[in-house]
């Protein structure tokens, strides 16, 4: 199949993600990778706070909250507070975790795989590499911002109110350093 082909089949697809469709803060740099003639997005999240059940497997039932945007102290005191109530997690470890944005884009040749990762790396995007070179190639970019540790666990919270506050400040300006590096490459791309 063609890269063309392939391009335009991954794209009428429709959405298999969580939210059902492209986070609104990482729309505009998918929309101008999938408007050149060389690329084209494959998966893509702007970044993401989530409180989730510790468990080695990845499962969607593990998500007991996720936000795509910015929290706030009542949001997530809210939350933990609906979470601490619930029986069926008494013997689990909740955990709080923020996630970068991070993006999977199909590229026509290595050399604009490489052209790709270098405007990539001078937007601020650390994690970066090919994963795939089979019969396509695809450049995965991520971002380093996260924060990740034990939330409750036996229905407790295993932080004080100030940690609360410390962590609602510093995911949402890790958040917003991940969008700020969302636009630098979107304006990179021409």
């Amino acid at each position: 199949m063609s890269f063309q082909q392939a391009k335009k089949d991954t794209l009428a697809r429709p959405d298999k993600s969580y939210i059902g469709g492209v986070d609104i803060k990482i729309k505009p740099l998918c929309d101008k990778l999938n408007s050149l003639e060389n690329y084209y997005t494959t998966s893509s999240c702007s970044g993401r706070v989530l409180i989730m059940i510790q468990k080695k497997q990845k499962d969607r039932e593990l998500f007991l909250w996720i936000s795509h945007s910015e929290i706030s102290l009542n949001e997530l005191k809210e939350e933990i507070y609906k979470i601490t109530k619930k029986r069926k997690h008494k013997k689990l470890i909740v955990k709080f975790k923020l996630d970068p944005c991070i993006i999977h884009v199909a590229c026509k040749t290595l050399e604009d795989a490489d052209k790709l990762l270098k405007k990539a790396q001078l937007a601020g995007w650390k994690k970066n590499g090919i994963i795939t070179l089979g019969k396509k190639i695809i450049v995965e970019l991520n971002s380093t911002e996260r924060l990740e540790f034990p939330l409750i666990h036996n229905h407790k919270l295993l932080v004080g109110e100030d940690l609360l506050k410390l962590i609602v400040e510093e995911s949402n300006r890790k958040l917003n350093d991940s969008w700020l590096k969302i636009g630098k490459l979107t304006k990179s791309l021409r």
